[in-house]
């Protein structure tokens, strides 16, 4: 391990469940990444694994069979397995903000049918806030529930659910209007329902009305299924309401979503890494001119601010995954740290392409899967634009000017 991205003031425990975490990737995930992405498939031998070692419970409280870790831990590990690959941390990400609502928002009931199953992988969460034509506009959600006795019924189309195949239950942001009266703000009609469904996909076994067309064909962020969700006429009792009282969801979801920020300010920090390390060990195997690489200023240079934007970034997620940790509102933080992980990210994969130079766009060499990864950190859980829309309403709040 190098100098780079290191953690101060960490337990026995969580120093053990990383270097576990980074002997599992180093010795399971980086040596067949390139080719199960390459071919688009699921990483099922590395999710039994990573069930076994007990990362779907990492972050579930201990009474229901979880680890009972801190966000930073999980994100820690996610920094780990984002550097072998980081499609695999797209797997546990969804779960864990499935989890952590649950754990924050849902009713006892609903904590002890889900939460146990979740620790051992049983059951694996998706969450779906995102539709076709809406981007990063979630007010204007259109899917809705309508209530009919102890049932709603629920029609409408979801897009962007990593893991829609795969799961076996969907956190779902919908639209219901009872109880509001007409101009209510949009965020305060909205609910979370909590979907339980076979695996697969086209028409769902186990919920009538409920299709997963399929997956959806990317540039890259590859095995991992994408998804879109159709609901038609789908029927969900009352009591798969996220903590059992309606118009709630937004406030649940945003919740979650200060968690997946978090997540994707250490998927950038764990691709950037792999990264670095692929440049600085190609700068001192190629030689130009007489010499290697890495000894031409040039060179020097790039590794220099590649390092930089390695330590920086991932200093700024483990500030943001602390202040979460202590119970403080962390979404200026949050909003940074995804900001400039992700930014980051493109930049260090960017200058580790341009000095592996022709080899870095074979697909022979790891950077060229790098390469198209990194651009998916900047639209994953609200692009940049919304991260500064974010960090400069709160900036504005805790420096506004006295009346």
């Amino acid at each position: 391990m190098g100098r780079l991205a290191q953690t101060e003031g960490l337990t026995e425990i969580q120093q053990d469940i990383l270097s576990t975490v980074r002997s599992f990737v180093d010795k399971e995930i980086i040596p067949v990444a390139t080719e199960l992405e390459h071919r688009d498939e699921y990483p099922a031998a590395i999710v039994e694994g990573m069930k076994e070692m007990g990362l779907f419970g990492l972050m579930i409280p201990e009474e229901y069979g979880g680890l009972g870790e801190s966000l930073l831990t999980y994100a820690l590990v996610v920094e780990e397995i984002a550097r072998g690959w980081m499609s695999v941390s797209g797997i546990v990400n969804t779960h864990f903000i499935v989890a952590y609502m649950i754990a924050q928002h849902g009713t006892q009931a609903q904590k002890d049918h889900f939460l146990p199953r979740m620790a051992t992988g049983e059951v694996r969460g998706a969450f779906s806030m995102s539709e076709p034509g809406l981007g990063s506009d979630v007010g204007a959600i259109r899917t809705k529930g309508v209530r009919d006795g102890d049932h709603y019924v629920i029609n409408g189309q979801k897009m962007w659910l990593t893991n829609g195949g795969t799961s076996t239950l969907v956190a779902v942001l919908c639209r219901t209007d009872e109880g509001h009266p007409e101009g209510t703000a949009p965020h305060k009609s909205m609910t979370t329902f909590l979907i339980e469904k076979t695996p697969g996909f086209g028409p769902n076994e186990s919920v009538p009305g409920l299709t997963i067309p399929g997956k959806i064909d990317k540039m890259g962020y590859k095995g991992v299924d994408t998804t879109e969700m159709i609901l038609e006429d789908v029927r969900i009792p009352a009591d798969m309401v996220l903590g059992g009282t309606s118009g709630r969801g937004f406030y649940q979801m945003m919740d979650g979503v200060e968690v997946g920020r978090v997540n994707v300010a250490a998927r950038g920090c764990g691709v950037a890494q792999r990264a670095f390390e692929l440049g600085i060990r190609y700068a001192q195997q190629r030689s130009t001119f007489g010499k290697k690489i890495a000894e031409h200023q040039a060179i020097q240079f790039k590794l220099s601010e590649m390092a930089t934007k390695v330590e920086a970034a991932h200093q700024m997620m483990v500030m943001a995954a602390r202040k979460k940790d202590s119970g403080k509102r962390n979404d200026l933080e949050a909003g940074m740290a995804k900001y400039l992980a992700s930014e980051y990210c493109k930049e260090v994969v960017e200058d580790s392409f341009r000095i592996h130079g022709g080899y870095g766009f074979s697909k022979e060499y790891e950077i060229e899967r790098l390469y198209r990864e990194a651009p998916m950190l900047l639209i994953g859980e609200g692009t940049a634009e919304i991260q500064k829309m974010i960090i400069g309403r709160r900036l504005l709040e805790d420096y506004r000017l006295g009346e």
